[in-house]
């Protein structure tokens, strides 16, 4: 008799460990997946096209609100946590409502999902969600560019709408978005590569991904969303730490990805207190001895600050950064500040719907408004309430330029945050790498 299996997640890992592990596995039968963290992504079908023979009417997605009535009803035997950020104490709550139902709590080890390519990967990994990985893996596309090596970026998936059109998805220009109905958190992670002319993917079935993005670069980096870990096994992982969430190295799966780093960068070290750049270095270390540690800086600039100074502003921040990463804000909040804003207004009085929803859920917010839109719906509730408060200009902290298809009726500041290493190490580690991974 095959054993029933629950599969945690939001749209990301809880996929990939279905396809790698047991789709067509006549051991396991996956009665469904459940969704959380993320808005109006539950309630759907993970289709028979992408589930495989063994399920010709494809798989539920269950709101996991329901957890313990699923596991019941369904008679599940064992329930496999398939996250990419979570609190300690939120995967122990999990895991106990899992155990007080009557069914086993399964964490998978990242190497039996790791698939293995016939290209040199560099991973870039995190602790947190909003930890600072983009802006590294942006360094080390102007790295690669300046020794002129084929490179392409793939993301961790955002498996947020049409499955079976978004099995493998592959983005040459801006435009590309739109074709394929991306969400703003993929927008955020996307449009700068892309207008760098970086050739990225993602999807949902990541063998073919790989091998579809394996045809076009003689270098992948893999830029794990949230701070997932890797799906490929990579020749070279570096990992982002946030000193402003002090501690915060210690969550699922962040301090696995700590502890397996070639190289870690403790960024953001110009905006945290110093003793807890050095608390955290020291955290990382007493987790990893081995792995290089660099400090770097982030960077914060906007395209027009006349728009900020002296202006009362509205400051809208990058959705996971703020929600589940727990930031209470980001650089569109810093950079409020630092360009000189007469004051912030706090958004939250004005919430109702999906907001008012997400603010009650992650109380620990401050004054900004998070960018959520998963679907029309929610795309239009952001535009309504970005337009109902009464403002003189947007600061925009996320990378998605939402102007290009929300209608505002402020003007918009766009911010944009680099990484500056302390010491300028990483292009030395760059070349050493591809020295000596481009030789064999």
């Amino acid at each position: 008799m095959s054993k029933r299996i629950l599969i945690l997640g939001a749209g990301g890992r809880d996929f990939h460990i279905f396809n790698v592990l047991f789709r067509d596995n006549i051991e396991y039968e996956v009665v469904a997946f459940t969704a959380s963290q993320i808005p109006g992504i539950a309630n759907r079908i993970y289709p028979p096209s992408l589930a495989g023979k063994l399920y010709p009417k494809g798989i539920p997605i269950y709101d996991e609100q329901r957890l313990g009535e699923i596991i019941k009803e369904h008679k599940i035997d064992e329930v496999i946590l398939a996250y990419s950020d979570l609190l300690y104490e939120d995967v122990m709550k999990k895991a106990s409502i899992v155990l007080a139902n009557g069914a086993d709590f399964r964490l998978i080890s990242p190497f039996s999902t790791m698939l293995k390519i016939d290209r040199p990967v560099i991973a870039v990994t995190a602790s947190r969600t909003g930890a600072g990985k983009s802006t590294i893996t942006r360094a080390l596309i102007k790295i690669l560019k300046k020794f002129k090596v084929r490179f392409v970026v793939i993301r961790h998936p955002m498996a947020y709408g049409d499955l079976e059109k978004n099995v493998v998805v592959r983005l040459g220009d801006i435009n590309d978005l739109e074709e394929y109905g991306l969400t703003i958190e993929e927008k955020e992670e996307f449009e700068p590569l892309l207008r760098e002319g970086v050739i990225c993917y993602e999807g949902v079935d990541y063998a073919k991904v790989f091998e579809m993005a394996s045809r076009e670069a003689d270098v992948i980096i893999w830029d794990g969303g949230n701070n997932d870990l890797p799906f490929v096994k990579p020749n070279l992982m570096i990992t982002a730490v946030d000193p402003l969430r002090l501690g915060h190295e210690n969550s699922y799966p962040g301090e696995i990805n700590v502890r397996l780093a070639d190289v870690i960068v403790i960024t953001k070290a110009n905006t945290a207190p110093k003793d807890n750049v050095e608390k955290t270095k020291l955290n990382v270390r007493n987790l990893n001895s081995k792995a290089l540690i660099l400090e770097a800086d982030f960077d914060i600039e906007v395209d027009n600050p006349s728009l900020i100074k002296d202006r009362e502003v509205l400051v809208v921040e990058d959705g996971p950064t703020v929600t589940h990463g727990h930031m209470p804000y980001g650089a569109g909040y810093v950079a409020a500040i630092k360009y000189g804003a007469k004051k912030i207004i706090d958004p939250r009085p004005y919430a109702k719907g999906v907001y008012k929803e997400i603010y009650e859920k992650y109380s620990h917010m401050e004054k900004v408004i998070p960018t959520i839109g998963y679907n029309e719906e929610q795309l239009r509730a952001l535009e309504d309430m970005i337009n109902s408060i009464k403002a003189d200009s947007i600061v925009l902290g996320t990378m998605s330029d939402i102007s290009r298809y929300l209608k505002l009726n402020k003007p918009v500041a766009r911010v944009s945050y680099h990484l500056k290493e302390k010491e300028h190490k990483l292009e030395s580690i760059i070349e050493n790498f591809l020295n000596n991974i481009l030789k064999k």
